[in-house]
């Protein structure tokens, strides 16, 4: 770990501050004597989806919840290393001079603007000592944000992403001694631009959606197609004698900065890319090819990661794989990796992207750096500020909505089941907010998952989205079985809604809103233990209806962020066709007329 921050300090309460930016999904995260109390991404704060800024916001919420000054920090450590990751840049631009010259002055412009110059940043945002700014490796603090979160004392460790300095994929193990000594060791290292992050994101940008946001469309369009293309992706991602696989980069030209990141030879073999304003029909005939095309990267994706993991697991003989990294996100790829490696358990942190790095970060320097006895990390997502209602009954009232405080919990659930079985929609929100990509039940928008018409409303009138887009089901895990076919270890890959399995076929005509069209579903295994209010609420759906699933979607609309303040999701249960909006004790009702105007305007 680079820099050397001074113990002086330590032997009370450490106080450590982990920080990702400059790429996407900036975060910041606070650990105390070894426990994180805080974490928070900046797109949640600053309203801009995917924010990549240095987390002023984030930071500056992180340090006021807990209390602590910047002077008081022990260590604040930034997420990977800089200097290298300024050395991949320059290395790749001399190698592909004079074809890379063009893109050079931006990418350099990105490395001096933000990264490189992280130390002198994080000195005068903060006014933190120089020796108390330390950087971790991109990749270990993936593998930290994967191992020393998860509940596991021995585990095989795998990451993968896009790239973080030069590693895009990384193969190791962690384990905790008996007297809390932490070690992770990362024995295997793919590095740039041999990428599966990489690989997707290409396909990504083919299909016409945006790189590091569109790749869920890709997984969700693979769903309708058939791997038609399967033997000529597998020609570009070459499988080499020691287990690994190299790309063969005359179809790309990420590695080389330029417009797009798939080459001339990528369309001749794969046909004319999609303009993201096209319409995307899975049923056209050129839509079909878009989706065999998806269906195909998907597949291979899969078969890499299978034979990496099954491969771990032979070297490493663990029943444990914590997996962190973007690729992480793929709940189709996850899935079969629980089912076919050989590992028991599969563990994905709620934030494996580049957000949850800040946690991974301080986890990182903590155990690692200051060889601090590991301390069991809290099991759950809700790191992100708590909800604050209190100015919402004053705009609605000024709005002239039917407002109502229940403030007994019994009471507010049986009015929120009373509301989902009339077949409204509600948006649930409760708590502390969450870490990731994926909303668990605080920030929410739930509804009934019987009908297809559910699902197809809540894409054309509330989140704005392609109707080949699935929805996930939140399920208690004592139930999940009863109607999802879960492998072993299932339910705990569940737990974040890091996995898609498939939806037992007696169920699927009942649970149409949230069966994928290959009868799959991604689905959220809640215990009352981790989420108690949204445990109770699908209980006491189950006991009115017979079936105890929900509908679950992240409460945002399509290119904004899941909302954090009550104020926000007033204002988008004001902009979409959410029924009803329920923060903390209020619940908030649309005028009939309201309602009326709104689905005209839609229509």
């Amino acid at each position: 770990m680079g820099g050397h921050a001074s113990q002086t300090g330590s032997v009370g309460r450490l106080r450590i501050l982990g920080i990702s930016a400059h790429y996407h999904d900036s975060a910041a995260a606070l650990l105390i004597d070894g426990v994180p109390v805080c974490a928070v991404q900046e797109e949640r704060l600053s309203r801009r989806k995917n924010d990549a800024a240095f987390p002023l916001a984030a930071i500056e919420w992180c340090l006021d919840f807990a209390g602590v000054q910047p002077e008081q920090l022990d260590a604040v450590v930034f997420y990977e290393k800089p200097m290298l990751k300024f050395e991949r840049i320059l290395t790749l631009a001399l190698r592909g001079f004079p074809r890379s010259w063009p893109a050079f002055p931006q990418a350099m412009k990105n490395a001096l603007g933000g990264k490189l110059w992280v130390k002198g940043i994080i000195a005068s945002e903060l006014g933190v000592r120089g020796d108390r700014i330390l950087f971790a490796e991109h990749h270990r603090s993936h593998a930290a944000a994967a191992f020393l979160g998860a509940p596991s004392r021995n585990a095989a460790i795998l990451t993968a992403d896009g790239v973080g300095e030069w590693a895009t994929l990384s193969m190791g193990r962690g384990s905790i001694a008996a007297d809390g000594t932490a070690s992770i060791e990362l024995f295997r290292e793919l590095r740039f631009p041999h990428s599966l992050g990489m690989l997707y994101s290409t396909f990504t940008a083919y299909l016409g959606f945006p790189v590091n946001e569109g790749e869920y469309k890709v997984m969700g369009l693979a769903s309708y197609g058939q791997p038609s293309f399967a033997e000529q992706v597998r020609r570009i991602v070459r499988r080499t004698a020691d287990g690994g696989f190299a790309l063969d980069l005359d179809y790309f030209e990420f590695h080389e900065g330029a417009r797009r990141s798939f080459s001339k030879k990528f369309v001749e073999v794969f046909g004319a890319p999609r303009e993201p304003w096209d319409p995307l029909d899975p049923q056209s005939a050129e839509g079909a090819r878009f989706a065999d095309v998806a269906a195909s990267v998907q597949l291979v994706l899969e078969e890499v990661l299978v034979d990496l993991a099954r491969s771990l697991q032979r070297e490493t003989g663990l029943d444990d794989l914590c997996f962190g990294g973007g690729v992480a996100l793929n709940g189709c790829a996850n899935a079969r990796i629980l089912r076919e490696s050989g590992f028991r358990n599969l563990y994905v942190p709620s934030a494996p992207g580049d957000a949850g790095c800040a946690l991974g970060a301080a986890l990182y320097a903590d155990r690692l750096h200051f060889r601090r006895p590991h301390r069991p990390v809290p099991d759950h997502p809700y790191w992100g500020p708590a909800l604050e209602a209190t100015d919402l009954a004053r705009i609605a009232l000024e709005d002239g909505l039917e407002l109502e405080q229940i403030p007994r919990e019994p009471d507010l659930i049986a009015c929120a089941v009373d509301h989902l079985c009339a077949g409204r929609i509600v948006g649930w929100m409760q708590g502390r907010t969450e870490m990731g990509p994926r909303a668990l039940g605080n920030r929410s928008i739930l509804a009934a998952p019987h009908e297809a018409a559910m699902r197809d409303a809540l894409n054309r009138s509330i989140k704005y989205r392609e109707e080949f887009r699935p929805f996930a089901p939140a399920v208690p895990i004592e139930q999940a079985d009863r109607f999802f076919q879960l492998p072993s270890g299932g339910a705990r890959l569940g737990r974040f809604m890091s996995g898609v399995f498939p939806v037992h076929r007696e169920w699927r005509s009942r649970l149409a809103a949230v069966t994928h069209v290959d009868g799959t579903a991604r689905v959220q295994t809640v215990e009352a233990s981790m989420a108690p209010r949204f445990h109770a609420l699908l209980e006491a759906y189950g006991a009115r209806t017979g079936i105890p699933v929900l509908l679950n979607t992240s409460f945002n609309l399509a290119g904004e962020p899941i909302v954090n303040r009550a104020v926000e999701g007033y204002s988008t249960f004001r902009r979409s066709g959410i029924d009803v909006l329920i923060a903390g004790e209020t619940v908030v009702r649309k005028r009939r007329h309201d309602l009326a105007r709104l689905e005209e305007a839609i229509a």
